[in-house]
């Protein structure tokens, strides 16, 4: 998942247990909700304005936030990286991993009064799939047969989905993978009503009707707010918070909103700017308020290898080797972050390879030249270097623009642009140069890194060249997508971890994506009004199991 924020999912190995995800388990209720602390309350947070709310294409932490407490699906992840049944009672897989059967638990309803049963998970992932939606997530679902019949629009629906009975959702893969329950825990996987219509129904992508522990208070006002409230026919256990109020803020500036928000009271969760993080510590962690999480969050400079200055891996090597990621840390992060080796995140402890990426280890500007050279990058050559505004990301922009200034005689043109405007620029048939780009599992597996972001199948483009997938650098390479292939088919998770290795050394080695550092998530946390106040593996608020003090 994209990530809006300035430093998404909590680490496996991280030393503090965080606590299941705001959605929660499908499991019994005892209508007196979760958590040790009491029902009531408004919970006030502010975000940029999401690309969207509607799980059709909800795809960046600003909108997952909103979508993941609307609505449940078969299994949820925890934050400490576990995959949990939410309305999946049971799960099959046939010997050739192809065939998996998912039994739902009966009697749970939408808010609205609809049933959720098989035909609710069919409708809404063909909802998903169908050309006319043009989702930027529907490639989690490209294993199913029928996806790309879907995709292309000689189909309206995958012919892998069927329903033997009400309770009983069964998926017929194209290839085998033998962790596709996992990535059900996508929001993109969700059920929903008949009411939704098809993907481009606007009612309804502002304000969707779901499943989850939150409903919608009215719609989404777009660029203002958006309010949550209790869904007391929520089949799991219900949330204790009364209410979620969202400002939507100017993204130019919305970190150091949010962090004038929660000094003044009026926000209860907050990133904060960073050159305000080490008086932000210095007060509030004292407090117990100061959220400092290392997260399976990556923070990458995305280069387009399919055209422009970065197309030759030698111009993407010279890069790397020109940025000093080890004075960034320091000068501008305040030793608050660690630089990234490596492709994949380091709470993947068993493919975790540290110093993968040899040019992240120390810079080298002799090498950054001569590779330079070697790939016609000439001194004078304008590279763009495009960011989102108001989440933290001015200061390391700079430091890296000076630096790939200094070292490579490069004119570097550093743009910054409202998060949804620089995902479309990603998008569009002319990208070229580097982005700002962070990536947050969106289930515990490194597939969610390689295969969204490297293999061929995620580029997805339509017949403009827009990409609508997540390898927005467009890297194609047969080889790492036939090692991906293979691991999907591997029963083994050992045998899996070997062939993920391979593949991300062969990226790495193509310098595919440039490593900056690994991520660590700072937030401030109103601990003194609310208990159970954590942060899920989205790296957001657990809204479903907040309570009152």
């Amino acid at each position: 998942m994209r990530g809006a924020k300035s430093a998404k999912w909590v680490a496996i190995a991280a030393v503090v247990a965080l606590g299941a995800t705001a959605c929660g388990g499908g499991g019994g209720d005892d209508g007196k909700g979760s958590g040790s602390g009491k029902a009531g309350g408004t919970f006030r947070m502010g975000i940029t304005e999401p690309v969207a709310i509607d799980p059709y294409n909800a795809q960046e932490s600003e909108g997952v936030l909103v979508t993941d407490n609307l609505f449940t699906g078969l299994y949820e992840p925890t934050a400490d990286g576990k995959v949990n049944p939410a309305l999946a009672t049971s799960k099959e897989v046939s010997p050739d991993g192809k065939t998996w059967t998912f039994k739902i638990k009966p009697g749970t309803k939408f808010s609205n009064g609809e049933p959720v049963d098989a035909e609710a998970f069919i409708r809404g992932w063909n909802r998903v799939v169908q050309k006319a939606a043009a989702s930027d997530v529907a490639y989690h679902m490209a294993g199913i047969a029928g996806f790309e019949d879907a995709q292309s629009g000689k189909a309206t629906s995958m012919s892998g989905l069927s329903a033997p009975d009400a309770n009983t959702l069964q998926v017929k893969l194209s290839a085998p993978d033998f962790e596709f329950y996992v990535k059900t825990t996508h929001t993109v996987f969700s059920p929903v009503p008949k009411v939704a219509g098809d993907a481009k129904n606007k009612s309804y992508n502002e304000a969707p009707i779901g499943n989850g522990p939150f409903k919608m208070q009215g719609s989404w006002q777009h660029n203002k707010s958006i309010t949550l409230v209790r869904n007391d026919t929520f089949g799991g256990t219900k949330a204790k918070l009364d209410e979620v109020k969202i400002d939507i803020l100017n993204s130019s500036n919305s970190s150091t909103l949010e962090y004038q928000g929660f000094e003044a009271g009026s926000y209860d969760w907050a990133r904060m700017p960073t050159p305000q993080l080490p008086a932000a510590k210095a007060k509030y962690d004292s407090q117990g308020e100061w959220i400092s999480e290392d997260t399976n969050g990556m923070n990458y400079l995305l280069p387009i290898t399919e055209s422009g200055p970065m197309k030759d891996p030698k111009a993407r090597l010279a890069v790397s080797y020109a940025i000093d990621r080890d004075a960034i840390v320091k000068g501008v992060f305040q030793g608050m972050q660690t630089k990234s080796t490596t492709i994949l995140p380091p709470a993947f402890k068993d493919v975790y390879q540290k110093d993968l990426c040899t040019s992240c280890v120390k810079s080298d500007p002799v090498k950054a030249k001569q590779l330079a050279k070697e790939a016609g990058l000439t001194p004078g050559t304008t590279i763009e270097l495009g960011y989102n505004t108001g989440a933290g990301h001015e200061e390391w922009i700079q430091a890296v623009k000076q630096q790939l200034e200094k070292v490579l005689g490069v004119k570097v043109k550093a743009t910054g642009k409202p998060f949804a405007e620089l995902l479309a620029d990603q998008q569009k048939p002319n990208a070229t140069g580097l982005y700002r780009f962070a990536w947050g599992a969106d289930y515990p597996t490194p597939d969610n890194f390689l295969f969204p972001l490297l293999d061929t199948a995620s580029i997805n483009k339509d017949a403009s060249g827009k990409v609508t997938g997540d390898n927005r650098g467009r890297y194609s390479n047969k080889a790492f997508d036939a090692l991906l292939a293979k691991a999907r088919g591997t029963e083994s998770e050992a045998g899996r971890n070997v062939l993920y290795k391979q593949a991300e050394k062969l990226a790495m080695d193509d310098m595919a994506l440039i490593p900056l550092w690994n991520r660590t998530q700072l937030r401030l946390a109103n601990t003194k009004k609310f208990a159970d106040l954590k942060m899920d593996f989205h790296e957001d608020p657990n809204l479903a199991e907040i309570s009152m003090k």
